[in-house]
């Protein structure tokens, strides 16, 4: 089958089918079978989906009845004069069937070289198989994780760490430009307080009431180095400031090491205190007040946050000059921006959610969009083990760290858990349930499709049989079909994500992925000696199975295992 003019190996099939209806339809215009629609505010978009029963067609659309108001005219009479534009028209080849059903859908049926032509291209580059550029690609920054350094990164942490992650992945592999970004706050009271906690122990004297008692604490106060417990303890000095800088290093680099772990990457990692060293702060108070938005009263300086709907104002520096938390993320706004990105992402805790209105009133007062600030807020996670929710406290020492549910459950397991679920979704994290190695347990489901595709290579091989160049005339074979289909589904599964800023999408693609692969094997006899030319087509498809699912899996963070 010849392509439809402009696509390309790894244009979307639903790309392919909205751009066919919309040339039908300005071919039906032009042909003077369908009036044009004078008031462009009136012209309808094009949408076409899937139906839920493969017996209405592959996709399906209401365009029809979408133009029975602007052109007064009966549904189903629209429906069929673009029926025969498409049966008709340059498209055509594209279509096995394009059928009207009341009262004004079109329903059409793929034909088979379509879907041959997506394995095809699968086959022939795979590395890139389901990145879709989207229009007017932005340059992006993505902060997520961005914890205290006060203590290692908990469960607790975990959801922020895999939601920006792999929100990331999921911008990349639709053509946007993504820095990864992580702040540390090391310049509030909670360093102190860990210095303080650290110095404590180290003296052998109880943790104060506002310190941190974990375990790792214990570890620090061992740790400290001599020339820093000199400096601390000299007349003077300020000790817990002073051991809490030493302290908060050490923790950065214990969380650094569990992200790596974790395969999160950051491009930048910065500071709360560089936002005032360097004069961000200064700038952001200083175009505030250009805008005639701060004040100062009862000598603190203040940001007119009510004059754009917030309920009341906020202080940028208090009455005794010290900066608040505030402060610091308006500089932050500003730098972000100097850096040239287009739109700012922020993964925050849904406990955050009093602070979004704020920062978001700032930016727009600072002159910026504030379309292009946008916070996601994650819900919270219960842990369960053996029924039983863990409960935690970074300050009472009784929590479970990031590393200690990756030595339970591993990396794979922990990314498909979260990815699975929409990120303001509170969520159970069932701890035995992913260290399942069985069907029971999704990742390794999916994983063991891959792994099973790897196996028949190699029997493929030993039995001298290689994948064809072509699958042409396979897919007669209902197994065959199915399992084209929804390899072409990949595209749209990751323009759907992308435009929604969310991945369960592609944990339930890659399951329906890997289920429909378990079907076609048991239906289709892959490796047949005595049929080498059908067994060599059904290889091939096998082989764009397989690579569907590893570039899946590549998206969420997740390994594609050879072997299981």
């Amino acid at each position: 089958m010849n392509s439809p003019a402009g696509a390309t190996l790894h244009t979307a099939v639903r790309t392919l089918v909205r751009t066919a209806v919309e040339r039908a339809w300005l071919a039906a215009v032009a042909a003077g079978s369908l009036p044009a629609i004078e008031d462009s505010a009136a012209v309808p978009a094009v949408e076409v989906e899937r139906p839920a029963n493969l017996a209405f067609g592959d996709f399906a659309t209401n365009l029809a009845m979408k133009l029975a108001r602007p052109l007064r005219k009966a549904p189903l009479d629209i429906a069929e004069t673009l029926a025969r534009a498409l049966r008709d028209g340059a498209d055509r080849d594209l279509f096995a069937a394009v059928d009207v059903a009341r009262p004004g859908f079109l329903n059409l049926r793929i034909a088979e070289g379509a879907w041959e032509t997506v394995v095809a291209g699968v086959l022939a580059v795979p590395q890139t198989w389901g990145q879709i550029p989207i229009v007017n690609p932005r340059k992006v920054n993505v902060e997520f994780v961005s914890a205290n350094p006060t203590g290692p990164l908990t469960v607790g942490n975990a959801r922020g760490a895999f939601v920006g992650d792999l929100l990331c992945r999921v911008l990349e592999a639709g053509g946007q430009t993504v820095t990864r970004e992580y702040y540390f706050n090391d310049s509030g009271a909670q360093v102190g307080h860990l210095g303080a906690s650290v110095a404590a122990v180290r003296l052998g004297l109880p943790v104060p009431e506002d310190g941190y008692k974990g375990a790792y604490v214990q570890d620090l106060a061992r740790d400290v180095p001599d020339d820093v417990w000199t400096q601390a303890t000299a007349d003077g000095a300020n000790a817990a400031d002073i051991v809490g800088e030493w302290a908060s290093r050490r923790v950065r680099g214990m969380i650094e090491a569990s992200l790596a772990r974790l395969g999160v990457r950051f491009d930048v990692w910065k500071s709360e205190a560089s936002l005032h060293d360097e004069g961000w702060v200064s700038r952001a108070v200083d175009r505030l007040r250009d805008a005639g938005q701060v004040y100062e009263q009862d000598s603190a300086l203040w940001f007119r946050s009510t004059a754009f709907g917030d309920d009341k104002d906020r202080v940028i520096y208090r009455s005794d000059g010290r900066p608040t938390y505030f402060a610091a993320d308006i500089g932050y706004v500003t730098e972000k921006f100097s850096r040239g990105f287009d739109h700012l992402i922020y993964i925050w805790g849904v406990d955050h959610h009093g602070t979004v209105a704020r920062n978001k009133n700032a930016a727009q007062a600072m002159g910026y969009d504030p379309e292009h600030y946008q916070v996601l807020l994650i819900g919270w996670v219960r842990f369960v083990m053996d029924g039983v929710e863990v409960s935690m406290s970074k300050r009472a020492g009784t929590f479970v760290t990031l590393d200690d549910l990756l030595d339970a459950v591993g990396t794979d397991a922990a990314r498909w858990f979260f990815a699975s679920r929409a990120t303001h979704v509170e969520i159970d994290f069932d701890i035995e349930l992913a260290k399942k190695q069985s069907a029971e347990n999704p990742v390794y489901y999916v994983q063991y499709a891959h792994a099973r595709i790897a196996s028949i290579v190699r029997k493929a091989a030993e039995a001298g049989i290689a994948p064809a160049s072509s699958i042409a005339g396979l897919l007669a074979g209902e197994a065959e079909l199915a399992l084209a289909r929804v390899i072409a589904q990949l595209p749209e599964v990751v323009e759907d994500a992308v435009r929604a800023e969310e991945t369960q999408g592609i944990t339930s693609y890659a399951t329906d992925l890997a289920t429909q692969f378990h079907a076609f094997y048991r239906d289709a006899h892959v490796v047949d000696t005595a049929e080498p030319d059908r067994s060599a087509k059904r290889l091939a498809l096998a082989l764009a199975a397989q690579t569907t699912l590893r570039n899946a899996l590549g998206l969420l963070g997740i390994s594609a295992p050879e072997s299981m």
